[in-house]
């Protein structure tokens, strides 16, 4: 037996695990929502929809 009993690294492992979860749950929070405005701007700025359909769903979402 050494000084960190049976298990080798002890629980150092745990606490490279507990980093990685960490770092993954940033990254995935970070990611940009968009808002209903937004896809429907793009929608427009991509000619999805024509004007009066922007205008009349632009109005709903106020």
């Amino acid at each position: 037996m050494n000084e960190y009993g049976l298990h080798g690294m002890g629980f150092g492992w745990l606490i490279v695990l507990l980093v990685i979860i960490l770092i993954l749950y940033v990254i995935n929070n970070n990611k940009e929502e968009q808002s209903a405005r937004d896809i429907l701007d793009k929608r427009y700025a991509n000619g999805e929809i024509d004007e009066e359909e922007y205008k009349k769903k632009r109005d709903t979402l106020k």
